[in-house]
């Protein structure tokens, strides 16, 4: 597959626009002196987190909810990010959802899911059994199962993130993006390999879950039996092989990183933007911390995806 025959259509991203609600659009972007001068570099942060459900998934889970006229109910599996996005949509157009996640989930995201209206049922231990059990439910109760990075929608709606970093006054030399089920990377950098090639666009996980990361980089399919990382809006241990294929050619680099960065990161961007930041959102920052001078004096981007996190 190369980007010409690619299955996330520009014309299509560029549409989604249109069916997100304006809460989720336009999110700030802008540099951080103080991140700036810590890391010797132009660092460029976008602001997820202030919305409803205070992450990114709101603009995928959008255009896939607007897209699914007929149904009454929908089933979907999730570390608790998208199911709140799904709770959100599904709630608006008066749809059922039920949300299959993890007996460790978040608590915060637990009950911030249930706030929103959706039936939440704990299913297995990770985020892969839940999966397999909400599937299995949408079966026997010829419900609709949306899964986020399969269905299109999904990363049509993540892509208009790329769409607003096209609208900064500079162009970026390196961004750097989280690297969970591979929606929001995928989204993005279809865009910036259209519009900003020269923008070095590069995947991160943490050690403790590396499964999607080593499967790029051995360009085979490896998956792990658990995970471990502090950073759970991107543990995965099975990756998709959907993912695996919508990724090739779109990831430059890959950088995995430490729990004890992540855990830094969240403290700088606290200290310098004045949020919090769920670990996930902060492998941007991790990577900047373990590789200091491999971006000196670049235009770098980071997306703080998420803020789903208790104190």
């Amino acid at each position: 597959m190369t980007l010409e025959n690619h299955r996330l259509s520009i014309e299509n991203i560029k549409d989604s626009v249109e069916l997100i609600d304006e809460v989720f659009l336009n999110t700030p972007q802008y540099i951080n002196p103080g991140l700036s001068k810590l890391f010797g570099l132009n660092l460029t942060v976008k602001i997820e987190t202030i919305n409803p459900i205070r992450c990114f998934k709101g603009r995928g889970a959008e255009v896939l909810v607007s897209k699914s006229k007929g149904y009454k109910h929908l089933v979907c599996a999730s570390a608790g990010n998208f199911g709140q996005a799904m709770a959100f949509s599904c709630k608006k157009r008066d749809i059922k959802v039920t949300v299959h996640a993890s007996e460790f989930v978040n608590p915060f995201k637990l009950e911030m899911m249930r706030s929103l209206g959706a039936t939440v049922e704990l299913s297995g231990k990770d985020f892969d059994t839940a999966k397999a059990k909400g599937r299995e439910q949408a079966t026997k109760i010829n419900a609709r199962f949306v899964e986020d990075t399969i269905d299109i929608e999904t990363l049509e709606g993540a892509g208009t993130l790329g769409l607003e970093l096209l609208k900064l006054p500079y162009e970026l030399d390196v961004l750097l993006i989280a690297l969970g089920d591979g929606a929001m990377f995928t989204g993005i950098s279809r865009i910036m390999k259209e519009y900003s090639p020269n923008t070095q666009v590069v995947a991160i996980q943490s050690e403790g879950a590396p499964a999607l990361i080593e499967s790029i980089r051995q360009n085979r399919y490896v998956c792990y039996d658990t995970t471990n990382t502090i950073a759970d809006g991107i543990a995965v241990r099975l990756p998709m092989k959907q993912a695996i294929k919508d990724l090739k050619h779109l990831v430059d680099d890959t950088i995995l990183v430490k729990d004890k960065s992540i855990e830094e990161g969240m403290k700088l961007i606290n200290q310098h933007l004045g949020i919090i930041a769920e670990p996930s959102a902060a492998v941007g920052i991790a990577a900047l911390l373990e590789n200091k001078a491999k971006y000196k004096g670049e235009n770098v981007g980071i997306i703080i995806c998420g803020s789903n996190t208790n104190l």
